[in-house]
């Protein structure tokens, strides 16, 4: 009997032994999903926040054709000749493109244009790009149309300093123009017939395919985890979408940024609200063309979003919109990750070869 149960006890031990190895191996099994579903529950709370961020955008979409100047490849060509002829201007030595070169971002690189006969103008030439997607015209909106904005600079006698009457009579010496003219519009040369050829080739200069977009359209890898935390300051604790927002990333309006020396909108309104009142540039395809603001003053992307972090400057109309962003320094470098994304590659388009 005693035999027996010597050889029971430790048979039974051994059972407790496993039982209890076994009790607590299923007890670690039931903890460790406990601290994963936290982990997850974190991780969704992350992206739920990209999620509504990404979610206050949207795709840029097709660019709006005018009725009355459909686009062909017989008048993009056009207007591309004219764009880069210097027989547009009084000295037949600027063109559109020598104030907005396709290398410098379709600006011309310096913080205010250089125009006629060397003189310095006081605002930053604004870059063609996604230019046919605006309402309105110049830092002031004095343009209502592409078109109408094509004809400025040539007229302008501080930029191109051309009378009309005598570049039409000009062109009209130049037998290739005479017949693209004839061929694209089936009359004359004329004014409005120029300004459309311009506008349309214009239309062609976009930046849609960002990093940016593909990321709207489901490629979580095409921007960067710091430009994912800008965008998430983009839409809320800095607010830039209050302006950048919609398909432009502009709301087609005019603000005061606190910036002194020039009254902007209000030499078109003649309305004292409108004093230093500029148009809310678009973003896409932002980091080629600086220098940046209505004056150039800004070097880099870096200092615009630092400018926007301080509030502004002290303009006594500046908008309500301007306030100090309290931005860390790795806060504004997302930011500034973000703006970046939005950027894309430029379409580089190369001198034609000119009418004779």
């Amino acid at each position: 009997m005693m035999h027996k149960l010597k050889l029971i006890v430790p048979f039974v031990f051994a059972i407790f032994v496993l039982v209890a190895c076994n009790t607590s191996d299923d007890v670690s099994t039931e903890e460790e999903p406990k601290e994963n579903d936290k982990e997850q529950t974190e991780e969704v709370t992350v992206d739920q926040e990209l999620e509504e961020a990404k979610n206050r955008f949207v795709a840029l979409g097709a660019m709006p054709i005018p009725a009355e100047n459909p686009m062909t490849d017989e008048k993009i060509e056009l207007g591309k000749q004219l764009y880069f002829d210097a027989r547009l201007s009084g000295n037949n030595k600027l063109s559109c493109a020598s104030c907005h070169a396709p290398g410098a971002g379709y600006g011309d690189g310096l913080a205010t244009f250089i125009g006629f006969e060397g003189f310095e103008g006081h605002r930053n030439s604004p870059t063609v790009i996604n230019s046919g997607y605006y309402e309105e015209y110049f830092w002031d909106g004095r343009a209502g149309s592409l078109e109408e904005q094509a004809l400025g600079p040539i007229q302008s006698e501080v930029e191109m300093n051309q009378n009309l009457d005598e570049l039409i009579t000009e062109l009209n010496s130049v037998p290739g123009y005479v017949d693209s003219f004839d061929h694209v519009f089936s009359e004359q040369i004329t004014a409005d017939n120029i300004a459309k050829a311009i506008a349309a080739f214009e239309r062609t200069i976009v930046v849609t395919d960002t990093a940016f977009d593909r990321y709207l359209q489901g490629e979580e890898d095409a921007i960067s985890v710091e430009a994912k935390e800008g965008m998430k300051l983009f839409a809320g604790k800095a607010n830039c979408i209050s302006c950048h927002a919609g398909p432009l990333l502009s709301d087609h309006n005019y603000h005061n940024l606190g910036m002194g020396g020039d009254d902007g909108r209000f030499a078109v309104t003649g309305n004292e609200n409108d004093k230093g009142k500029f148009r809310t540039s678009g973003l896409r395809g932002v980091a080629h063309t600086a220098p940046f603001m209505h004056d150039g003053s800004l070097a880099t992307l870096q200092e615009v979003v630092e400018y926007y972090n301080t509030g502004g400057g002290a303009h006594p109309n500046k908008s309500v919109l301007m306030q100090p962003l309290s931005l860390s320094e790795t806060e504004v470098s997302a930011l500034v990750a973000f703006l970046e994304s939005m950027s894309g590659e430029l379409p580089m388009v190369k001198k034609p070869d000119l009418p004779q």
